[in-house]
């Protein structure tokens, strides 16, 4: 009992961290754990209980992962290596007429209600397994907000990919929004998206024929261009 008391009141400090950040941070229902963490840092407290004997409790965040990378950063880095743009009717050409590959990382359960023909689903984030101080503090935030299968980093994905996917073949990764690297007046470095950070991540990864479907598949689906469905 004295060691759940030494932990309630941090994960309650870590909880309101995580809150905070949340609140500016949230436009999908399906966002990724990624850039609702960026803010929180690692805490530690120590507590006495009776006896003299110390407990260490501690709601850690691992070390960031280049998933969390600055966008800054990810997007220099997806401009020099050549990763280009297309849109929802040029990635169907390429795919039907160039053998290219269409990567769809959005979560699985999304994928089986409807994705393009031919299309490979590896997962960027998945629901939050574990069940440390962390994750808990993780799964406070989001069910504050509503959110009851709050995601986390696949540390899979790479591997998943690799597995599925030659490292020569020619991909066009997607997900739901797309995101963008296009500067304007109002996201003058462009917006991050969960396809964006896949893209860099295969590139860091070897993977040298690397596109992104800008528009998403949100545009895919709407255009009505060819997609099927598992369920």
């Amino acid at each position: 009992m004295a060691a759940l008391a030494s932990i309630t009141p941090h994960l309650s400090s870590s909880s309101l961290q995580i809150k905070s950040h949340l609140s500016s941070n949230i436009s999908h229902h399906s966002i990724s754990w990624n850039y609702m963490t960026r803010s929180v840092r690692k805490t530690t407290r120590q507590r006495s209980v009776s006896r003299g004997l110390k407990i260490q409790c501690a709601a850690t965040k691992p070390a960031k992962s280049p998933a969390e990378e600055d966008w800054k950063i990810k997007r220099e880095l997806l401009l020099e290596k050549k990763v280009r743009s297309v849109d929802a009717k040029e990635a169907l050409r390429l795919q039907q007429e160039n053998n290219f590959v269409i990567l769809d990382v959005r979560p699985e359960a999304e994928f089986k209600e409807a994705h393009p023909a031919g299309a490979i689903n590896v997962q960027i984030y998945r629901l939050i397994k574990e069940w440390t101080a962390w994750d808990i503090a993780r799964r406070a935030a989001f069910a504050f907000f509503g959110i009851f299968s709050g995601t986390e980093e696949n540390p899979e994905f790479i591997q998943s990919v690799e597995s599925k996917i030659d490292k020569s073949a020619k991909i066009i990764v997607a997900c739901s929004s797309g995101g963008t690297m296009k500067p304007s007046q109002s996201l003058p470095e462009g917006q991050q998206s969960r396809s964006l950070i896949a893209a860099y991540l295969l590139v860091l990864n070897g993977y040298t024929n690397v596109f992104h479907l800008e528009g998403g598949l949100y545009t895919w689906f709407k255009e009505g261009l060819p997609a099927v469905s598992e369920e």
